[in-house]
């Protein structure tokens, strides 16, 4: 499979994608329609994705929990907006041990509803507050249309659930968890997004407010990436989330919830890959850098292999993620193309010359031929080394913002917004009406994404009906 051409992505990008998820063992399609299983390759991408976020959590003050995966009906049905959001999505489960149960159950979809029912019995004074939980799980969600990592029935996430005393503190806490994902995305994944707040008719059921990191695919849709959620007082007074506050009058909690899932392996594929596969940022990539021994005959093989063994343990001592590919049944050709399929930023090449020369040759993932290829001594290697994948890192990271920036545009009229959201994304003067919303994605197929929070105070006619607006927002179609 791994010298196997991959589709272009300038001619169908979607199956380049299902390609590399499945060639770069990633994920494969499960015997449950619309569920993945994710492949040890995959997992061990998310698990570097969850290191680095609980990271951030811990440090922010949250702690882990674990809530139960099936959740009674009736809780869900007592935040009516959550449940109309949700009812199309759910599986409920009606028969448990062979009997009819006699309240059906919901398999989580998200868990406001079941956490607040704790929070409830959990927080009775201002002393208890504020709570700051965070859940590693899975959750389903009954989707039609399907596509690997993107949206499937299954999928693996964290979300993140806080009580406060006051608005206030739930809103920073909103705006601090958005700031830990963009901060995530941006530094870890090399994947450049834009922080913001959802429209009214985009935002999570049962919030008061949305915000959202969106980040631009290699095809110039938009993904939303992860979102944090201002609950305000409505699960707190569906679930009686109270406490006594410092002058003994009894008050209703301030929530919050945050999510960011497997789909973010999706964003990683869409915005750094190429025609030869996967490209991963060094600081998520479960493999960093590989050795390949290039051998011709068994005489040079003990030489090689020492040098290569060297090599690899001073890596490993210097903390980079390393592996030897010693495959004696394919050829080196084959070797590099399914590394370079799955990924690996830098791949090592050692033979009975650089042997000789106490050198190797460097491959960068990132800068296909001579544009990527070095020879550095091996002396010192692990420095330079070290220097590399960080600079491959910084080099995704600005060929990915250019990338986004150069299709993003300001139209300036509707009929050219029309032309602009085929390939690109408009940024444009909104009136904020869920009217010229509806309008923009009747014609086009675009939604709104984000009103993003770092914008210039000003005004300007909206973009569709030519009202005054106050807030630009940028229209894309989206996955």
């Amino acid at each position: 499979m791994a010298d196997e051409k991959l589709t272009p992505r300038n001619v169908d990008f979607s199956e380049w994608y299902n390609q590399i998820v499945q060639r770069a063992e990633l994920a494969d399609y499960a015997p449950v329609r619309g569920c993945m299983v994710v492949r040890p390759y995959g997992w061990a991408l998310w698990e570097n994705i969850q290191q680095a976020l609980d990271r951030r959590f811990k440090e922010t003050g949250h702690v882990n929990a674990a809530f139960p995966l099936f959740i009674p009906m009736s809780f869900l049905e007592k935040e009516k907006e959550h449940v109309e959001g949700f009812s199309p999505e759910l599986a409920v489960v009606t028969i448990g041990g062979g009997e009819k149960l006699e309240e059906p159950l919901v398999v989580r979809p998200t868990s406001e509803t079941i956490i607040g029912a704790m929070y409830s019995k959990w927080i009775q004074s201002y002393r208890d507050l504020p709570v700051l939980i965070n859940q590693w799980g899975n959750v389903v969600r009954w989707e039609l249309r399907t596509r690997l990592f993107l949206r499937t029935l299954e999928f693996y996430w964290q979300e993140g659930h806080t009580a406060h005393a006051t608005e206030a503190e739930a809103r920073e806490e909103t705006m601090r968890m958005l700031k830990v994902y963009a901060d995530f995305a941006v530094n870890e994944a090399a994947v450049p997004v834009i922080p913001g707040v959802k429209s009214q008719t985009e935002k999570f059921a049962g919030a008061s407010m949305s915000t959202t990191i969106e980040a631009m695919m290699g095809d110039t849709r938009a993904l939303q990436s992860g979102t944090s959620h201002f609950l305000g007082q409505n699960f707190a007074k569906a679930f009686d989330i109270k406490f006594l506050d410092e002058n003994n009058t009894l008050q209703y909690c301030w929530t919050t919830s945050w999510g960011l899932s497997t789909r973010f392996i999706g964003a990683i594929i869409m915005t750094h890959g190429d025609d030869q596969g996967l490209i991963l940022p060094p600081r998520l990539a479960p493999i960093q850098a590989v050795i390949v021994p290039i051998l011709k005959s068994d005489l040079e093989s003990a030489p090689v292999m020492e040098a290569v063994n060297r090599v690899q343990a001073e890596l490993k001592a210097a903390g980079i993620r390393v592996k030897v590919d010693d495959r004696t049944e394919v050829t080196p050709g084959f070797k590099f193309n399914d590394w370079e399929m799955r990924g690996v930023p830098l791949r090592i090449e050692i033979g009975p010359k650089d042997v000789e020369k106490g050198s190797v040759a460097l491959s960068r993932r990132d800068k296909p031929g001579k544009e990527g290829r070095s020879f550095v001594p091996q002396a010192g290697l692990a420095a330079a080394v070290t220097d590399l994948l960080a600079d491959i890192q910084k080099s995704l990271l600005e060929r990915a913002t250019a990338f986004r920036d150069s299709h993003i545009f300001d139209p300036k009229d509707y009929e050219e917004l029309k032309e602009v959201v085929q390939n690109g994304w408009a940024y444009s003067y909104w009136c904020e009406s869920a009217e010229c919303e509806a309008k923009v994605k009747e014609d086009t197929k675009a939604t709104t994404r984000c009103i993003p929070l770092d914008q210039e105070e000003s005004t300007g006619k909206c973009i569709v009906c030519g009202k005054d607006a106050k807030r630009k927002v940028y229209f894309a179609k989206a996955y």
